[in-house]
């Protein structure tokens, strides 16, 4: 007997490469695709924000001024289809002048909780419209988590025997808007207990919500959905989360197999395999002459690529580094305490340390398929994307032990420390730099690295787990 094809409507801010401002994008950009290939009905609904691009991407409006009761008032949206480049997962983006008109997705002028919180309403109002009612309705992170609300709060049974799957990709962003922010999504505090509580210390938290009424609950990696029942990984919500705790679950991301592959990757000069992984070095030195530092292919070298923010880390990278004797190459932009610290490194060692303040997806290739290493000393991290891609390219992680980073690299793969102090990473790297000098040695973790298969199959199958427990609820 063949297994029954489930429906499932994803709802996220952001989705690749329609609009794209972190890794949430990837995921929803990725998971569908591999859901979709296991024979089942998967779709996605986004809000229509003003970048994306209706005609590089071939959509069609299909639903003209279809009106949603927002509160008070009555706002009208178009609905538009396309497909998800190179596969055959439909998407729908909901288009509003009013709450999506910008071309940024999180930063504008209008209250980004207003803005989701009618995403929230319009999806459930257009689902009978779209002639598409889910047997999951698979919700991404805070913006989309307020739907669980309106899903167990619905008058109409047809919304109310949904059932609700939340993923947190990163607790840090929950989503708290004032109780006002409810009527938008046509919700009042007695609309359900869990908001009637919720609204007692005067504001609403989404994801609290999300947390208290989706059916089935994930994180981003095994070790972040046992983290995020403590205070130091939780604080506040980590009695919440211990209510769902058998609810709750942790499924590591993949990558995009594709995109991310040494063999065909556009973006570096010479492409290789785990068969002709010596020529990985000749990337090395192309990239030593492209940033001007000291060209040898035996010198180790460090790449980091990551946002330059508090939760990354990069406070542990101090000035005692300078006598590590490797090459550094840092990518990226955050705060200007972490921009400036790594620039003042870069100035005192100029042919050892590179630092580009700057996004750049070309950069960001070249310093994966380069590099001998690729570091990532973060305080948590419920997944992480870029330990794994460095490993598909050949190059070793040195992490902090922790969320996904704890999953997805062992002393097979990479070297991992977990106090958290500047002289145990610089202890891990000297351990690293070490054990590149045994060439063997080696290349055999590279190998170990580059043959990890990091694809969304095995999480696609979890997934399908969870949309089949969260159903016989």
């Amino acid at each position: 007997m063949s297994e029954k094809k489930i429906k499932i409507l994803m709802a996220a801010a952001e989705l690749a490469p329609f609009a794209k401002e972190g890794g949430l994008a990837d995921v929803t950009g990725s998971l569908p695709q591999a859901i979709k290939k296991r024979g089942h009905d998967v779709r996605v609904i986004m809000p229509k924000y003003g970048l994306v691009d209706e005609k590089k991407y071939k959509l069609k409006k299909t639903i003209k001024n279809l009106e949603i009761k927002s509160g008070r008032l009555k706002e009208k949206i178009n609905i538009w289809e396309g497909y998800i480049p190179k596969s055959k997962v439909l998407v729908y983006f909901v288009e509003n002048s009013k709450y999506f008109r910008f071309k940024n997705v999180y930063h504008t002028k209008l209250d980004i909780n207003k803005r989701f919180f009618f995403f929230a309403t319009a999806v459930i109002q257009s689902l009978e419209s779209i002639d598409f009612i889910p047997d999951v309705l698979h919700c991404h992170d805070y913006h989309t988590a307020i739907l669980t609300d309106l899903v167990k709060s619905s008058k109409n049974e047809k919304i109310r025997n949904i059932k609700t799957l939340l993923t947190i990709h990163n607790l840090k962003y929950q989503g708290k808007t004032g109780i006002r922010t409810l009527s938008i999504a046509n919700l009042k505090k007695k609309s359900l207990k869990t908001l009637e509580k919720d609204s007692q210390d005067g504001d609403i938290n989404s994801m609290v919500q999300g947390i208290l009424n989706a059916d089935i609950i994930n994180t981003v990696s095994r070790t972040y959905a046992k983290e995020i029942l403590t205070k130091e990984y939780a604080p506040h919500l980590d009695n919440i989360l211990k209510k769902r705790k058998k609810d709750l679950f942790g499924i590591v991301n993949g990558i995009n197999t594709e995109l991310f592959d040494p063999k065909t990757d556009q973006n570096i000069k010479y492409n290789f395999s785990e068969k002709t992984l010596k020529r990985k070095a000749l990337n090395k030195l192309d990239l030593q002459k492209k940033l001007g530092l000291e060209q040898n292919k035996n010198i180790p070298m460090i790449g980091l690529v990551s946002r330059l923010v508090w939760q990354k880390g990069l406070d542990l990278i101090d000035e005692s580094f300078l006598d590590l004797d490797c090459q550094f190459v840092f990518l990226g932009l955050g705060s200007k305490e972490d921009e400036q610290r790594l620039k003042n490194l870069a100035k005192k060692k100029p042919k050892m340390i590179s630092t580009n303040i700057k996004f750049s997806l070309k950069l960001a290739q070249k310093i994966y398929a380069s590099s001998d290493m690729f570091l990532m000393p973060s305080r948590f991290e419920p997944c992480g994307l870029g330990q794994m891609i460095a490993m598909r390219y050949g190059t070793v992680p040195i992490v902090r032990k922790t969320g996904g980073l704890a999953d997805t690299v062992n002393s097979k793969l990479g070297f991992s420390f977990s106090i958290y102090e500047p002289g145990v990473l610089f202890a891990t790297i000297e351990k690293a730099i070490k054990t590149y000098a045994n060439k063997d040695k080696w290349l055999k973790m590279s190998k170990n690295c580059i043959n990890k298969d990091f694809s969304w199959d095995k999480s696609a199958d979890e997934y399908l787990r969870l949309y089949k427990k969260a159903i016989r609820k």
